[in-house]
């Protein structure tokens, strides 16, 4: 038995796997099978499995890779940690690691986001900006201020508060009677609804035009936006112009509401500036951040939020604190790790960097443009997307199976084929992506 058969077998025995039918990785003849494929480890863009294959890492494991596996320069800086200090509770104590990440993530905010409170993953995130809001409402005389916005397709997290503002229904639907109910906004600013000769902005215009109106009528009972700039995610890498972000910022000053963005997926360089709200010249009251902070090497969230919003916190009592824990609040290691990630993009001018490979991946890309069943390309700095025309159920995971086969981790959004490569990808690998998902797309539609 191979190194590969023996961890398979002991995972699907012991590990239940995120967001995953167990069963697809069980029956082999099944056309929803996916294979589970033990990785032994990871070196630049690439995982290598037991048996010496090896797949690039065209998602940045799911989104959180900037720099490579086993980057030596974070390595390093783990290594250096360890030695000093692995963990120290934050209530009551701080340490170095935790201050200079907050220092350096609020001067990217030119200080206009100046607290940080920290967590371990997106939802956390997603959750702790919401409670600020709420809560900051209730310190400021205005607890009717309780109700929550979020853009239509909007993802913010799998857990029972961030679902309220996720409106996907697969994650949704099957915890409906525990969620709390928030507004959706239609339509959405996705510049694939364009009518004929409509230029993207004013696609924004027309969908902030529906947000005008809902803040009209529920402005005084609304406590915050949340939406994902430019990008949402997990709707299917839908696209928009960040025009709506200037006007969602217009519209949440007028009515009082704060505007939390969601810069989980899209923060670190992933839209071509290290924050993707920069693009609309505006900045939230609430920013929430993970994936990419450390690098893709450690669990880390954080919410940076205003003067206002802290100062609404600072009491005698504690009932006006900000009531929300976590054990690794802070954790020196997970900081450190984003300290170097930080440095990483100082040093060498990552977003610079990112304007080529980005050209790269467009041009690699073009040729699909022309295939009968493919529509809407699209791009924003580091992420592109396709949709495929298909009715077959299972297109997604006969995509991620052809894929695999030719050497590239590719895991389809639905009917969704995206790249969103680490960023030392080179010219060399990003045309083997392309060329991957182009064998695959070819298979996948030949329903093998």
């Amino acid at each position: 038995m191979s190194n590969n058969d023996d961890w398979l077998r002991r995972s699907q025995a012991a590990v239940w796997h995120p967001c995953t039918q167990m069963r697809h990785h069980s029956d082999r003849a099944a056309p929803g099978y996916l294979p589970l494929i033990p990785i032994a480890r990871g070196e630049g863009a690439w995982l290598y499995d037991f048996d010496g294959r090896r797949f690039l890492d065209g998602i940045s494991s799911w989104w959180t890779n900037l720099f490579g596996h086993a980057n030596p320069r974070i390595n390093a800086a783990l290594h250096q940690q360890l030695d000093t200090l692995e963990h120290a509770m934050l209530a009551g104590f701080t340490h170095p690691p935790v201050v200079e990440l907050s220092e350096r993530l609020a001067a990217l905010t030119d200080h206009s986001l100046g607290h940080a409170f920290y967590a371990s993953d997106g939802a956390s995130a997603t959750e702790i900006a919401l409670k600020m809001s709420f809560h900051y409402w209730r310190n400021a005389g205005r607890p009717q201020k309780s109700e929550f916005l979020c853009l239509a397709g909007s993802y913010h997290g799998e857990t029972v508060g961030a679902l309220a503002v996720t409106d996907v229904a697969l994650f949704k639907e099957a915890y409906a009677p525990l969620v709390r109910h928030a507004a959706h906004v239609l339509p959405s600013p996705d510049v694939r609804l364009a009518t004929p000769d409509e230029a993207p902005a004013a696609v924004a215009r027309r969908a902030a035009t529906a947000l005008a109106e809902h803040l009209a009528r529920h402005g005084e009972r609304t406590a915050a936006l949340i939406l994902e700039p430019l990008v949402q995610g997990a709707a299917g890498m839908v696209m928009y112009d960040p025009e709506y972000l200037r006007q969602a910022r217009t519209l949440c000053d007028a009515h009082a509401v704060h505007l939390i963005c969601d810069e989980i997926a899209v923060g670190f360089g992933r839209t071509g500036t290290f924050f993707a709200h920069e693009q609309a010249g505006i900045r939230p009251d609430l920013l929430c951040l993970s994936k990419g902070i450390s690098g893709g090497y450690l669990p880390l969230s954080v919410v940076l939020c205003s003067d206002a919003i802290y100062a609404a916190f600072l009491d005698d009592s504690v009932a006006r604190a900000f009531l929300h824990s976590h054990s690794y609040t802070g954790n020196p290691l997970a900081c450190r790790a984003a300290l170097a990630t930080l440095d990483i993009f100082e040093q060498d001018q990552i977003l610079a960097a990112n304007q080529g490979k980005a050209q790269a991946i467009a041009t690699a890309l073009a040729p699909l443009a022309a295939h009968p069943q493919v529509s809407h390309l699209r791009q924003r700095g580091m992420i592109a997307a396709f949709d495929v025309c298909t009715d077959d159920p299972h297109f997604s995971r006969r995509f991620y199976r052809a894929a695999l086969a030719r050497e590239a981790l590719l895991r389809p959004i639905g009917n969704t084929v995206y790249l969103m490569p680490p960023y030392i990808v080179s010219t060399a690998e990003i045309d083997h992506l392309a060329q991957a998902a182009y064998g695959a797309l070819t298979e996948a539609l030949a329903g093998r």
